[in-house]
């Protein structure tokens, strides 16, 4: 899976989250960091969605992004 991907499936589960009142960084961080998909809500088919990435990729995408 590309960073493009990554980037898109991060975008759609996070404003679906925020639509549930959600705060996407802080539940995708509690994802990444324990590997616990419990953070991420099924809703929307989120959990799935997220669970297809590898998160040392998603890792990866981000530092690419924060170091530009």
């Amino acid at each position: 899976m590309g960073e493009s991907e990554i980037k898109k499936t991060i975008k759609e589960v996070s404003s679906s989250m925020k639509e549930m009142d959600y705060d996407p960084i802080t539940q995708i961080v509690g994802y990444l960091i324990s590997n616990d998909l419990g953070y991420i809500p099924e809703f929307d088919d989120n959990r799935n969605k997220i669970a297809q990435l590898d998160r040392t990729l998603i890792l990866e995408c981000m530092m690419k992004e924060f170091l530009k």
